[in-house]
């Protein structure tokens, strides 16, 4: 019935019901399929608004699912598209034809007339929207009509080798490729498209990807040789660069032998002019393979970055890099196959570079928890940089300083790595790690500062940490993980936190003192979804950027169209389950947007889909670690943790409310550290610690530090009292086990407060003073 009125209604203007309502879930997919030719076939200006609502709603359907076109059907979608051709003043899309030639329930049927009709008008526009597309549709045309659109496409050398290859495809193969029309490299994906995966298991493409490269840099080396006369970002045709970055990421996904090489030569060579001119070979080329790297970063590929950088006269390309090469580095954090592959940059054994400097003075760069740059006269340390170094080898203090920087990068990005890891289980050979991680002489001092665990025997463990134990004695194709709180008892894990706090161990990320998220009974109540971090107010800049610093991606919240919320994803387990975090916009406070938090949930990829699942059924570490991400954003951002905040409304009421509320995991896991930390402190006879505050006893009055917030009450009365403390101050004085800035605070207030008569700063003295 629903599919007769529907056909009725494509086809008879006269047709009085309207269906734009019905609930198309109810064809099946060959209904479907029998109903696409009618729907392209009607053009909005010929029809009334009802026919016109009617076909869009089953293109829509189409799209979101794969209808089972027969031969018949996919032969009139065809003209169908043809007619809208010749009606149309905008070149029509030719990908439903694709879709349909994909899903087809038969042989493919004679679509000659058709096929050279549709790209014959596709070939007189101006730009070709799905070049991918119109080459397989030229192909059912006939050798004419196909090296019509090779020569339209083939615009430079490279580009027509791609157009080759294409020639030899099969059309299943060929049909692969349409998929990238569908990808724009400019905008950040949610994750990885799998065209990049599908082509990279297509060999005949990897062979191209590597020769296509090869070409390039070859370019690149006789623009700079001179061999090829210099023309500014005239370097390689636009449909050159587009192919040579589709042809990078398969290379980079594949993490290719070959490339670190062909990337050497390739990205300095197109950023800096073989002439003194502030001009580059080609900008488009050189920032579509750094956006390439942002999708399957490699370090190799990251230092090929830098050095482009560090090359180029150009006055707005370093800017650019900048900005591209800080989401290159975090994705690389999040690639955790590739990214524990550290260079040794030259270091010995023990983590230490020696460089000498002339007249007996030597630079020496050692690698503790950080680089640390010192020079040395006749091994005799000094304070400076000797002032005759710094005026004869300008080159070599630059060179060290900036040697500084990218590893302290590189130890920030290998710690990321590692905890990246920590929801997929991730395990290593224990042969491989004991030589790259723990003997290396960059990554070992990350990698000693944490626990491990290597299996002895099937499903037992021994754990140990590699700065203060001795490796344990097992054979190299043992396993090797990173210990972690949900897999072991109270009792273990209070032991590791004592341990690590007694010996003044910091460890690179929360590892000990890591939260631990089960799921709840209100959870397995709602089932699908929770709504633990719902219901907060917060900044939603600061949440918005770590989001990105924890590898989440999401769109622009704001007082635009679309702009009133949006799911932030977190892919996990080398792209198994996905975690979603509902949020919305809500207002501006003083231009800065306020956004508020609803539910999470959680879907597993089956079949190469995301299908949403039961929280029961998501792994205990997944669900855990996802968690533990979103306390972080609400915690870190929320405005309850604002001193500042004197918005008034509703927003108010949450921000006394949720600055004084019982502790979550993360505040938790701060009370349990100020519990080791508070007995060696000075201060440590002045201070209590109960559920949700740390009781400050001072000189004028007894102050309440919010262990979550870190907001104050003074007693008696529970007056609020605004302070905000410069950050940095307190980890200087004190070890903390990890890096809590509200933890150091916390402590921060609390050293301030129990010396409170000694406080000068008038702000705060006339607020402690209006409340005795």
């Amino acid at each position: 019935m629903l599919y007769d009125d529907l056909a009725r209604a494509l086809s008879d203007a006269a047709f009085a019901r309207d269906v734009r309502s019905a609930d198309l879930a109810q064809l099946t997919d060959e209904q479907l399929g029998e109903l696409l030719p009618a729907a392209h076939r009607v053009h909005h200006a010929d029809v009334t608004p009802a026919t016109w609502r009617t076909a869009m709603a089953v293109r829509q359907a189409a799209d979101e699912r794969r209808p089972r076109v027969s031969p018949d059907a996919c032969r009139r979608l065809f003209e169908a598209l043809v007619v809208r051709s010749r009606h149309s003043e905008w070149a029509v899309d030719p990908t439903p034809g694709v879709a349909a030639l994909v899903g087809c329930a038969g042989p493919w049927p004679e679509l000659a007339e058709p096929a050279r009709a549709l790209t014959e008008s596709l070939l007189v526009r101006k730009s070709i929207a799905h070049p991918y597309a119109l080459f397989l549709i030229a192909g059912l045309a006939d050798d004419v009509t196909l090296r019509a659109v090779a020569q339209r496409l083939g615009e430079g050398p490279i580009a027509m080798d791609e157009m080759n290859l294409l020639t030899g495809l099969t059309p299943a193969e060929r049909a692969v490729m349409t998929e990238l029309d569908l990808v724009n490299t400019y905008i950040e994906p949610e994750s990885p498209p799998e065209v990049w995966q599908k082509l990279a298991d297509l060999p005949v493409y990897v062979d191209f990807a590597r020769s296509a490269l090869e070409a390039a840099a070859d370019r690149a080396d006789g623009i700079q040789s001179g061999a090829i006369p210099y023309l500014a970002d005239k370097a390689f045709t636009a449909r050159e660069v587009a192919v040579l970055g589709q042809a990078a990421r398969v290379a980079l996904l594949r993490d290719e032998e070959w490339l670190p090489e062909v990337c050497a030569r390739l990205l300095p060579g197109i950023a800096v002019a073989p002439t003194p001119a502030r001009t580059v070979p080609s900008q488009a080329l050189l920032y579509e393979l750094v956006r390439a790297a942002k999708e399957f970063p490699t370090p190799e590929a990251v230092t090929a970055i830098r050095t482009a950088r560090s090359v180029t006269r150009h006055a707005g390309v370093p800017k650019q890099l900048d900005k591209l090469l800080k989401k290159v580095e975090a994705a690389l954090a999040q690639r955790t196959e590739v990214a524990l592959r550290l260079p040794r940059l030259g270091f010995d054994e023990e983590g230490v570079l020696r460089r000498p400097a002339g007249d007996g003075y030597a630079a020496v760069v050692r690698v503790t928890e950080t680089a640390q740059l010192t020079w040395q006269k006749d091994g005799r340390a000094l304070r400076s940089v000797p002032a005759s170094v710094r005026r004869d080898h300008g080159d070599l203090v630059k060179e060290l300083r900036d040697l500084v920087k990218r590893v302290d990068l590189q130890l920030v990005t290998l710690a990321r790595a590692l905890e990246g890891g920590m929801p997929a289980d991730t395990g290593h050979p224990y042969g491989w790690w004991r030589t790259e991680l723990a003997g290396h002489p960059l990554a070992r001092t990350v990698v000693g500062r944490l626990i491990w665990e290597i299996e002895t025997a099937p499903g037992a463990w021994q754990t140990f940490l590699p700065a203060a134990d001795d490796l344990p004695d097992a054979p190299d194709d043992a396993c090797v993980r990173l210990w972690h709180p949900i897999r072991a008892d109270a009792e273990t894990v209070r032991a590791w936190r004592d341990r690590l706090v007694d010996g003044q161990v910091r460890q690179p990320f929360k590892q000990a003192f890591r939260e631990i998220y089960r799921l709840t009974p209100a959870e397995e109540e709602t089932r699908l979804h929770s709504h633990r971090f719902a219901a907060h107010l917060v900044h939603y800049r600061r949440m918005r950027g770590l989001f990105r610093a924890r590898g989440w991606t999401s769109r622009l919240l704001g007082p635009w169209d679309g702009g009133d919320g949006d799911e932030a994803t977190r892919v996990l387990v080398s792209g198994r389950w996905r975690a979603r975090f509902l949020h919305s916009f809500v207002d501006w406070a003083d231009d800065d947007p306020v956004a508020s938090t609803d539910w999470v949930r959680f879907d597993q990829r089956l079949d190469g889909h995301w299908t949403e699942a039961p929280l029961a059924e998501v792994p205990p570490l997944v669900f855990s670690e996802a968690m533990r991400d979103v306390d972080l954003f609400v915690g870190v951002t929320s405005i309850a943790a604002d001193p500042d905040w004197t918005e008034q409304g509703p927003a108010r009421a949450y921000w006394e409310r949720a600055g004084f509320a019982d502790l979550t995991e993360t505040a938790e896991a701060r009370r349990d550290a100020l519990i080791r930390i508070l007995p060696r402190l000075k201060i440590a006879d002045r201070c209590t610690l109960d559920d949700r505050f740390l009781t400050v006893r001072g000189d004028l009055r007894t102050y309440r530090i919010h262990l979550g917030s870190a907001n104050i009450l003074m007693q008696p009365d529970d007056a609020y009292l605004c302070i905000v403390p410069a950050r940095g101050r307190v980890t200087a004085k004190v070890f903390l086990p990890f890096e809590d800035d509200r933890l150091s605070v916390i402590l921060s207030k609390a050293m301030l407060l129990a010396a409170d008569a000694e406080i000068t700063d008038a702000s705060i003295r006339a607020q402690i003073d209006r409340a005795a």
